[in-house]
Protein backbone atom coordinates (compact mmCIF):
# COMPACT_ATOMS: atom_id res chain seq x y z
CA UNK A 1 0.00 0.00 0.00
CA UNK A 2 0.78 3.74 -0.49
CA UNK A 3 2.25 5.38 2.37
CA UNK A 4 1.80 9.25 3.29
CA UNK A 5 4.98 10.00 2.61
CA UNK A 6 4.88 8.67 -0.84
CA UNK A 7 1.55 10.23 -1.20
CA UNK A 8 3.44 13.74 -0.36
CA UNK A 9 6.15 13.39 -2.49
CA UNK A 10 3.88 12.64 -5.62
CA UNK A 11 1.79 15.29 -4.92
CA UNK A 12 5.07 17.63 -4.92
CA UNK A 13 6.18 16.24 -8.28
CA UNK A 14 3.18 18.78 -9.83
CA UNK A 15 5.87 21.06 -9.31
CA UNK A 16 8.32 21.63 -11.65
CA UNK A 17 10.82 22.86 -8.75
CA UNK A 18 10.98 19.29 -7.48
CA UNK A 19 10.40 17.29 -10.56
CA UNK A 20 13.66 19.20 -11.25
CA UNK A 21 15.35 18.87 -7.63
CA UNK A 22 15.01 14.90 -7.91
CA UNK A 23 15.03 14.38 -11.81
CA UNK A 24 11.59 12.51 -11.48
CA UNK A 25 7.93 13.33 -13.04
CA UNK A 26 4.65 11.46 -12.66
CA UNK A 27 2.81 9.57 -15.66
CA UNK A 28 -1.09 8.45 -15.69
CA UNK A 29 -3.11 5.98 -17.94
CA UNK A 30 -2.00 2.38 -18.62
CA UNK A 31 -0.99 3.24 -22.48
CA UNK A 32 1.24 5.97 -21.60
CA UNK A 33 2.53 4.18 -18.67
CA UNK A 34 3.21 1.73 -20.75
CA UNK A 35 5.12 3.88 -23.85
CA UNK A 36 7.58 5.43 -21.44
CA UNK A 37 8.32 1.93 -20.29
CA UNK A 38 9.37 0.89 -23.39
CA UNK A 39 11.01 3.84 -24.38
CA UNK A 40 14.08 2.84 -22.11
CA UNK A 41 12.55 5.27 -19.09
CA UNK A 42 13.46 4.06 -15.64
CA UNK A 43 10.50 3.10 -13.18
CA UNK A 44 10.62 4.40 -10.17
CA UNK A 45 7.14 2.83 -9.09
CA UNK A 46 3.41 2.01 -10.59
CA UNK A 47 0.38 2.77 -8.02
CA UNK A 48 -2.74 1.21 -9.57
CA UNK A 49 -6.41 -0.38 -8.63
CA UNK A 50 -5.19 -3.00 -10.45
CA UNK A 51 -1.62 -3.96 -10.13
CA UNK A 52 -1.47 -7.37 -11.56
CA UNK A 53 -2.43 -6.28 -14.91
CA UNK A 54 1.86 -4.86 -14.51
CA UNK A 55 3.16 -7.91 -13.30
CA UNK A 56 6.71 -7.96 -13.83
CA UNK A 57 6.58 -4.09 -12.93
CA UNK A 58 7.21 -2.72 -9.58
CA UNK A 59 3.31 -1.82 -8.74
CA UNK A 60 1.14 -1.18 -5.49
CA UNK A 61 -2.27 -1.54 -4.87
CA UNK A 62 -3.89 2.04 -4.54
CA UNK A 63 -7.09 3.35 -3.30
CA UNK A 64 -9.78 5.08 -5.21
CA UNK A 65 -9.41 8.06 -2.71
CA UNK A 66 -5.29 7.79 -2.34
CA UNK A 67 -5.56 8.01 -6.28
CA UNK A 68 -7.88 11.00 -6.48
CA UNK A 69 -5.57 12.61 -3.89
CA UNK A 70 -2.29 12.21 -5.83
CA UNK A 71 -3.49 12.39 -9.22
CA UNK A 72 -4.18 15.27 -11.70
CA UNK A 73 -6.99 14.45 -13.60
CA UNK A 74 -9.95 15.73 -12.56
CA UNK A 75 -11.19 11.43 -13.39
CA UNK A 76 -8.52 9.29 -12.23
CA UNK A 77 -7.82 6.73 -15.05
CA UNK A 78 -6.91 4.26 -12.64
CA UNK A 79 -2.74 3.77 -12.81
CA UNK A 80 -0.02 6.46 -12.12
CA UNK A 81 3.75 5.98 -12.48
CA UNK A 82 6.45 7.95 -11.07
CA UNK A 83 9.82 7.67 -13.50
CA UNK A 84 13.23 9.08 -13.52
CA UNK A 85 13.82 12.15 -15.93
CA UNK A 86 16.68 10.96 -18.73
CA UNK A 87 19.22 13.45 -20.05
CA UNK A 88 19.60 12.81 -23.41
CA UNK A 89 22.20 14.33 -25.43
CA UNK A 90 21.28 16.46 -28.28
CA UNK A 91 22.13 14.41 -32.10
CA UNK A 92 23.78 16.35 -35.15
CA UNK A 93 20.52 16.26 -37.27
CA UNK A 94 19.75 18.16 -40.56
CA UNK A 95 16.22 19.34 -39.42
CA UNK A 96 15.73 21.35 -36.17
CA UNK A 97 12.62 22.47 -34.83
CA UNK A 98 12.92 25.22 -32.09
CA UNK A 99 10.22 26.48 -30.11
CA UNK A 100 10.16 30.35 -28.60
CA UNK A 101 8.35 31.16 -25.44
CA UNK A 102 5.74 28.53 -25.61
CA UNK A 103 3.71 28.73 -22.20
CA UNK A 104 1.05 26.60 -22.89
CA UNK A 105 1.25 22.95 -21.78
CA UNK A 106 -1.41 21.31 -24.27
CA UNK A 107 0.38 23.46 -27.26
CA UNK A 108 3.58 21.78 -26.47
CA UNK A 109 1.77 18.37 -25.82
CA UNK A 110 0.31 18.44 -29.19
CA UNK A 111 3.56 19.91 -30.91
CA UNK A 112 5.42 17.09 -29.23
CA UNK A 113 2.80 15.05 -30.88
CA UNK A 114 3.03 16.09 -34.36
CA UNK A 115 6.47 16.34 -34.76
CA UNK A 116 6.67 12.83 -34.05
CA UNK A 117 4.05 12.06 -36.92
CA UNK A 118 6.28 14.22 -39.20
CA UNK A 119 9.70 12.11 -37.84
CA UNK A 120 11.30 14.90 -36.12
CA UNK A 121 12.32 13.59 -32.66
CA UNK A 122 14.61 16.27 -31.09
CA UNK A 123 12.62 20.01 -30.25
CA UNK A 124 14.95 22.60 -29.04
CA UNK A 125 12.73 25.13 -26.92
CA UNK A 126 13.72 28.38 -24.64
CA UNK A 127 14.64 28.20 -20.97
CA UNK A 128 11.47 30.33 -21.13
CA UNK A 129 9.31 27.93 -22.14
CA UNK A 130 6.91 25.30 -20.09
CA UNK A 131 8.44 22.08 -18.87
CA UNK A 132 8.12 19.64 -20.84
CA UNK A 133 7.59 16.89 -17.93
CA UNK A 134 4.21 19.12 -16.53
CA UNK A 135 1.47 16.86 -16.35
CA UNK A 136 -0.84 18.45 -19.23
CA UNK A 137 2.42 18.47 -21.48
CA UNK A 138 2.75 14.70 -20.94
CA UNK A 139 -1.19 13.96 -21.30
CA UNK A 140 -1.00 16.18 -24.52
CA UNK A 141 1.64 14.54 -26.27
CA UNK A 142 -0.44 11.26 -26.12
CA UNK A 143 2.77 9.38 -25.09
CA UNK A 144 4.62 10.89 -27.89
CA UNK A 145 7.11 12.22 -25.52
CA UNK A 146 8.42 9.00 -24.57
CA UNK A 147 9.83 8.87 -27.77
CA UNK A 148 10.64 12.91 -29.04
CA UNK A 149 13.60 14.24 -26.69
CA UNK A 150 12.87 18.24 -25.44
CA UNK A 151 16.03 20.12 -25.17
CA UNK A 152 15.98 23.53 -23.24
CA UNK A 153 18.94 26.14 -24.87
CA UNK A 154 19.57 29.59 -25.64
CA UNK A 155 17.77 29.32 -28.81
CA UNK A 156 20.39 32.43 -30.29
CA UNK A 157 23.32 30.10 -29.26
CA UNK A 158 21.79 27.34 -30.91
CA UNK A 159 21.22 29.01 -33.87
CA UNK A 160 25.10 30.50 -33.96
CA UNK A 161 26.47 27.06 -33.21
CA UNK A 162 24.60 25.76 -36.66
CA UNK A 163 25.78 26.64 -40.18
CA UNK A 164 21.59 26.27 -41.08
CA UNK A 165 19.24 28.12 -42.81
CA UNK A 166 16.73 29.32 -40.58
CA UNK A 167 12.97 29.86 -41.00
CA UNK A 168 10.57 31.65 -38.85
CA UNK A 169 6.67 30.90 -38.77
CA UNK A 170 5.40 35.13 -38.54
CA UNK A 171 2.61 36.43 -39.75
CA UNK A 172 4.23 39.36 -41.77
CA UNK A 173 5.95 36.62 -43.43
CA UNK A 174 5.87 35.48 -47.43
CA UNK A 175 3.32 32.94 -47.95
CA UNK A 176 4.91 29.62 -47.09
CA UNK A 177 3.85 27.89 -51.07
CA UNK A 178 5.66 30.85 -52.50
CA UNK A 179 8.78 30.21 -50.71
CA UNK A 180 11.45 27.76 -51.89
CA UNK A 181 12.25 25.99 -48.62
CA UNK A 182 15.01 23.32 -48.35
CA UNK A 183 14.42 20.35 -46.57
CA UNK A 184 17.31 20.91 -44.28
CA UNK A 185 17.24 24.01 -41.50
CA UNK A 186 16.06 25.05 -38.49
CA UNK A 187 12.36 26.31 -38.12
CA UNK A 188 11.58 28.35 -35.18
CA UNK A 189 7.70 28.95 -33.67
CA UNK A 190 7.00 31.82 -31.31
CA UNK A 191 3.79 31.55 -29.13
CA UNK A 192 0.61 32.78 -30.24
CA UNK A 193 0.31 35.90 -28.14
CA UNK A 194 4.24 37.25 -28.87
CA UNK A 195 5.35 35.35 -31.67
CA UNK A 196 9.38 35.30 -32.01
CA UNK A 197 11.56 36.91 -30.16
CA UNK A 198 13.06 40.30 -31.79
CA UNK A 199 16.56 38.96 -31.09
CA UNK A 200 15.69 35.94 -32.53
CA UNK A 201 14.02 37.45 -35.63
CA UNK A 202 17.23 39.28 -36.52
CA UNK A 203 18.60 35.96 -37.24
CA UNK A 204 16.16 34.78 -39.36
CA UNK A 205 16.59 34.19 -43.34
CA UNK A 206 13.36 33.54 -44.55
CA UNK A 207 10.23 34.59 -42.73
CA UNK A 208 7.45 32.62 -44.25
CA UNK A 209 3.15 32.67 -43.18
CA UNK A 210 0.09 30.52 -43.60
CA UNK A 211 -2.59 32.65 -45.56
CA UNK A 212 -5.83 32.96 -45.53
CA UNK A 213 -7.97 32.00 -48.70
CA UNK A 214 -9.83 35.22 -48.72
CA UNK A 215 -9.72 38.38 -47.14
CA UNK A 216 -13.41 38.06 -45.35
CA UNK A 217 -11.80 35.22 -42.75
CA UNK A 218 -12.06 37.11 -39.58
CA UNK A 219 -10.12 34.77 -37.74
CA UNK A 220 -7.03 36.38 -36.48
CA UNK A 221 -4.99 33.44 -36.06
CA UNK A 222 -4.39 29.47 -36.55
CA UNK A 223 -3.41 27.50 -33.43
CA UNK A 224 0.32 27.21 -33.03
CA UNK A 225 0.24 22.98 -33.44
CA UNK A 226 -1.40 23.57 -36.33
CA UNK A 227 0.52 25.94 -37.89
CA UNK A 228 3.63 23.69 -37.32
CA UNK A 229 1.66 20.80 -38.32
CA UNK A 230 0.94 22.47 -41.79
CA UNK A 231 4.45 23.44 -42.50
CA UNK A 232 5.61 20.20 -41.59
CA UNK A 233 3.65 18.70 -43.77
CA UNK A 234 5.02 20.80 -46.52
CA UNK A 235 9.08 19.89 -45.71
CA UNK A 236 8.30 16.58 -44.11
CA UNK A 237 6.20 14.44 -46.88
Amino acid sequence: MVTKNQIKFIKGLSLKKNRTKYKKFVVEGEKIIREFINSGYKLEKIYSLNPEKFSGYKSDLISLKELKSISNLKSPNGDLAVFSIISFKLKNENFYVALDGINDPGNLGTIIRTCEWFGVNQIICSKNSVDCFNHKVIQASMGSLSRVHVFYNDILNFIDSKNMDVYGADINGERYYDVKIKSSGIWVFGSESHGISKNIISKIDKKVKIPKPNDNIKTESLNLPVSLGIILSKIRI
